[in-house]
């Protein structure tokens, strides 16, 4: 059953939807491990990191968004429930408790660079099945490698 009715074959609708579930799985994670991290940085660089930990979480719920809305465009349902997420994202475990600033950045690279690549497979996925979904992931690629870039440069 389908709330909407997809312009995609069958073939590409299927393709295009794995590619949007995951990438919705590992932006609904991100957010998560970015505000974890937010809450548990500690260090001289504190106040920077905290606040450059928010513009991640931002940009991930943000972007979640468009990649949910997206699936449902497509007749696709989305699903971001944590058992989902859980089982599903390829981010990393985050590590517990305190985190050093020096870490926290670190984990941000790590799960960034997880990502990211995942994002590079699915552009490579939809391009010839669905260009406006291809769009996004491309949008939201540039998004993602700048974070990356700018967490990278905080440990030099």
């Amino acid at each position: 059953m389908y709330v909407a009715k997809s312009p995609l074959s069958d073939a590409d609708q299927k393709t295009v939807a794995e590619a949007l579930q995951g990438a919705l799985v590992d932006l609904v994670d991100l957010s998560l491990v970015a505000k974890q991290v937010h809450w548990n940085v500690i260090g001289p660089r504190f106040r920077s990191v905290h606040l450059q930990l928010d513009e991640v979480v931002d940009t991930a719920r943000q972007h979640s968004d468009t990649v949910a809305e997206r699936a449902s465009t497509l007749g696709v349902s989305p699903d971001g429930r944590a058992a989902t997420v859980a089982q599903s994202s390829g981010i990393g475990k985050t590590p517990e408790g305190w985190i050093k600033d020096g870490d926290a950045i670190g984990v941000l690279v790590d799960a960034l660079g997880a990502v990211i690549t995942r994002f590079r497979e699915r552009i490579d996925a939809t391009g010839e099945a669905d260009p406006v979904s291809q769009d996004i992931f491309i949008g939201i690629t540039a998004d993602l490698e700048k974070h990356h870039w700018m967490f990278q440069a905080e440990n030099g």
